[in-house]
């Protein structure tokens, strides 16, 4: 409702800033391509409109109603992203316009990273360069921490990175010139003209507010420190005992049985009944006692022929292992063989694969599909094996779990395909989710315009869950069509224009 309020051609860029973390570089997107195509388009109109007056009521329950600016009923991330949107392009702002829409962001106490965005947008237009970018309360928080590091005589470690800052923050240029020679790959920087030095800026915006709090916190750090108060120096030595030590510290039982499941393990035995009440270890442990057992066995390193043997013996264990002991196995047992997969999984490892989330669906969609889907070099071989288990091991329930979590993920062309798995069994998706999916559908749709997969799951959204779709829906999925540029466009605007509300 709020989006509608503004001019057509503003909306796209408005949901492009609601769009998630990446809301940014979208906007930016979408701002050249309606210059390209209106060199008049011009920002100070779009930031005039957010910030005129709209009646609106604290609560909706109280009245009176009061009046505020546009921008301040947005959500905070709109708020973070339209700074940061503005910073970018605040040469071709008036001044006065940029400092309208900061006065209007602060009648509405911000959240602490929007206000540092505001004052770091005020420094740069020579408004207030004396007030510093973090609060009292993050300073003292920030030194009480410093002070309850651990002590060493040696430097290394944290200590030379705070050095590093400390030394930079006395040399603004050297700083950038190391920030800038540091690798931050993204997938959604657009390729466009003035790329390089848009993300120029946003690396300099992101060291000023870092080197602002680190020396704000000094400052703070100084003034607070008594005489007897010595000095912090964060140690440069492990933290983590060596792994005979953890090892060490397992009772001896489980020291016992680790070493006879190693030997297991490692011979080409026959497991009998004996062999296999030696994974009962797995029920004994703790957490930590559990890591170091995995650690100790090395298992993402087990020959796949060796996985039936094994899985037999977890999935003969009376109890069943709980929740957290299932993830933390199956995510040491199988996570780093599938993930570094250069052929079609073994028949070993489909077997224990499928066997293990048969027993265990939501440990292993935690386990796996989760880790699997943020890999952004997931490829066709693992959306293979997703895609068996999908058909045969989870049900409706576990299946609406994974498309949950497609939505916290970038989508690629091995993403879509598991999408596209999912929404063809017909799930029964509740509006809640059926509104975050089409959300996330609409923010992917910017760099999937040429993609024929991302446009058959998006046929097959229109068609199968046609009865889903609201006026909100369908309003989100117009929009994203219009990005759409595959030769199935016209296949999705006729079945779009099928779906009718009563």
């Amino acid at each position: 409702m709020l989006v509608d309020r503004l001019d057509g051609q503003w909306r796209l860029l408005v949901r492009a800033l609601l769009s998630g973390d990446h809301g940014v570089h979208r906007a930016l997107e979408v701002f050249h391509k309606q210059q390209r195509a209106n060199s008049d388009t011009s920002l100070d109109h779009f930031i005039q409109a957010l910030c005129e007056d709209e009646v609106t009521c604290a609560l909706p329950e109280e009245r009176p109603v009061i009046l505020k600016p546009l921008v301040c009923l947005f959500p905070s991330l709109f708020k973070q992203n339209l700074l940061a949107f503005v910073y970018h392009l605040h040469h071709v702002l008036l001044q006065s316009t940029v400092s309208h829409l900061l006065d209007c962001i602060k009648q509405d106490c911000p959240k602490s990273w929007v206000t540092s965005l505001v004052t770091q947008l005020e420094r740069q237009l020579n408004i207030d360069k004396e007030r510093p970018l973090f609060s009292a309360q993050c300073g003292q928080s920030l030194t009480k921490l410093v002070h309850q590091l651990p002590r060493s005589d040696k430097a290394g470690g944290w200590a030379s990175y705070f050095n590093f800052i400390s030394t930079a923050s006395q040399s603004g240029s050297t700083l950038t010139q190391v920030a800038s020679q540091r690798k931050r790959k993204s997938s959604d920087v657009y390729q466009d003209s003035d790329s390089e030095q848009i993300s120029q800026q946003n690396k300099r915006m992101r060291i000023d507010l870092c080197v602002g709090e680190y020396v704000g916190t000094q400052e703070l750090s100084k003034k607070e420190k008594t005489p007897d108060a010595p000095e912090a120096v964060i140690s440069s030595e492990p933290i983590d005992p060596p792994p005979h030590a953890l090892h060490d510290t397992l009772p001896e039982n489980i020291k016992v049985a680790v070493l006879q499941l190693k030997d297991l393990l490692e011979s080409n035995s026959e497991w009998d009944e004996g062999s296999s009440d030696v994974v009962k270890i797995l029920n004994d442990c703790d957490p930590a006692q559990l890591e170091m057992v995995y650690s100790t066995l090395n298992l993402p390193k087990i020959p796949e022929h060796v996985l039936p043997k094994l899985c037999s013996s977890v999935l003969a264990l009376s109890p069943d292992l709980s929740f957290s002991t299932a993830t933390t196995f199956i995510r040491s047992l199988l996570l780093e063989k599938i993930v570094s997969l250069s052929e079609p999984a073994s028949r070993c490892l489909v077997t224990t694969v499928t066997s293990l989330c048969s027993r265990y669906p939501r440990p292993m969609c935690h386990a796996l599909f989760e880790h699997v889907l943020e890999d952004k070099n997931i490829g066709n071989l693992q959306a293979d094996l997703l895609n068996k288990l999908v058909e045969g091991c989870l049900d409706s329930h576990y299946r609406l779990l994974v498309l949950q979590m497609t939505c916290k993920v970038q989508w690629t062309e091995a993403v879509l395909s598991i999408i596209h798995c999912l929404l063809d069994s017909k799930l029964d998706i509740n509006e809640d989710l059926f509104t975050q999916f089409t959300e996330h559908l609409m923010s992917q749709s910017y760099e999937l315009i040429k993609s024929v997969k991302f446009a058959k799951m998006f046929l097959t959204v229109l068609t199968k869950y046609s009865s889903s779709i609201n006026a909100a829906h369908k309003h989100t999925l117009s929009n994203c069509l219009m990005l759409n540029d595959t030769f199935l466009k016209k296949s999705l605007q006729a079945a779009l224009k099928r779906i009718t509300h009563t």
